[in-house]
């Protein structure tokens, strides 16, 4: 401690680990998945029906184990139910609790609504064990009406009307944490909870993007490129949106120049020049801004378009994992005292290690892989479902 007298005791080892990280990324592509359904199921956008479901599910499988990083985190995890039982009003945590189950609870529903048809076509033409298990999943209603099908038609719409306001407070309740703590500077910014949500959409539609070429290529398929061509349109506006408002408080911080100042400057251009200038700047935004332009003309062959979207998609899930990176670890690379900085310490096999971390990203894509061997994902909306009966 001697040697290094601009440290102050809380200073020397940074809190917050890579689990910190990884659970603002994965309840962004909660939030952006749930948006692109959103824009089916409410806003009727026909283009986007190849991956309405999917995109349902897959918000449905990230979410499930969005708490995991955090569970990780804590040392004593089966405290998390304090927050529902004594709950705190004035607690932004205490409020993600009931945040985070309610979305959940809409999730739920509305994936049992859109897959009931298919549900309750497996419970009737199934027989032993299999039928049992469908015949659970439809709640032991084993027929479906023309009332039927309009009524949940309905419910379909409300739900994913009242997830969007849900989704959205979901993730941007992070970057309000992170816009609270008024003692750094780095994160207390009025733009930081914006800018999560926006980049949390970004994310989401990149990751059904590949999600969806993946699949149609493992099942011998061509991606509909008016599917991809429209969330690449998409993905472009939000991209655009995302990092003007990352360039606009960069740029308000260095027109202020206050105080903290010349320590934030000494932070990007040393510590983050790699993660920030390199891989969310260059690689992860500039880049796909120019390979998602090819979506916007149709003079271009289906194969330019299906490609650059693609690579665009996933130099865009690496620049949002890296712009958690940075503000999570970039926050906590200076000192308190303003005079120097501290070193960020990772490992491979601890709890919150990059094993760990690796593991936790597998784990909604394995439960994505459960849920297409049960549900009709991948398949065309059945005859007189939801399209029909609007």
């Amino acid at each position: 401690m001697s040697e290094i007298p601009f440290v102050f005791p809380n200073d020397v080892h940074p809190p917050w680990s890579i689990m910190i990280v990884l659970y603002p990324y994965i309840t962004g592509l909660v939030a952006g998945a749930f948006v692109v359904s959103a824009l089916y199921h409410v806003f009727h956008r026909e283009a986007l029906k190849p991956v309405a479901r999917l995109a349902l599910v897959t918000s449905l499988c990230f979410c499930a184990f969005a708490t995991l990083p955090l569970l990780l985190h804590l040392h004593r995890p089966e405290r998390c139910f304090n927050v529902l039982v004594t709950p705190s009003v004035t607690s932004a945590i205490a409020g993600f609790g009931f945040i985070y189950s309610a979305y959940m609870l809409v999730l739920v529903v509305e994936v049992w609504l859109v897959f009931r048809p298919a549900i309750v076509e497996q419970a009737n033409s199934l027989t032993g064990a299999k039928a049992l298990f469908y015949r659970v999943l439809a709640l032991g209603v084993t027929d479906i009406t023309d009332r039927s099908r309009a009524i949940d038609s309905r419910l379909i719409r409300v739900l994913a009307i009242m997830g969007i306001p849900i989704a959205c407070v979901l993730h941007g309740y992070v970057g309000f944490l992170f816009g609270a703590v008024k003692a750094n500077p780095w994160w207390s910014t009025a733009l930081m909870p914006v800018i999560f949500l926006i980049s949390a959409i970004v994310s989401g539609i990149a990751a059904l993007i590949l999600l969806y070429q993946f699949i149609s290529w493992r099942r011998g398929e061509t991606a509909d490129r008016e599917c991809v061509g429209a969330l690449a349109r998409y993905l472009w506006m939000f991209l655009v949106l995302a990092a003007s408002l990352e360039g606009l408080e960069l740029l308000q911080m260095a027109y202020e120049a206050g105080g903290e100042w010349p320590i934030l400057r000494a932070l990007l251009t040393e510590h983050l020049a790699v993660s920030y200038g390199l891989v969310q700047v260059l690689i992860g935004s500039l880049v796909p801004l120019l390979l998602l332009l090819t979506s916007f003309t149709r003079r271009l062959p289906a194969r330019l378009v299906m490609f650059s979207s693609g690579l665009a998609s996933l130099l865009i899930l690496v620049q949002v994992f890296a712009m958690r990176w940075n503000v999570v670890v970039g926050g906590q690379l200076f000192s308190k005292s303003f005079r120097g900085f501290v070193e960020f310490p990772l490992h491979w096999m601890s709890r919150e290690g990059l094993l760990a971390a690796a593991v936790i990203l597998t784990l909604p894509l394995a439960a994505l892989w459960v849920a297409g061997k049960i549900l009709p994902i991948w398949q065309p909306a059945e005859a007189g479902t939801l399209a029909d009966a609007r």
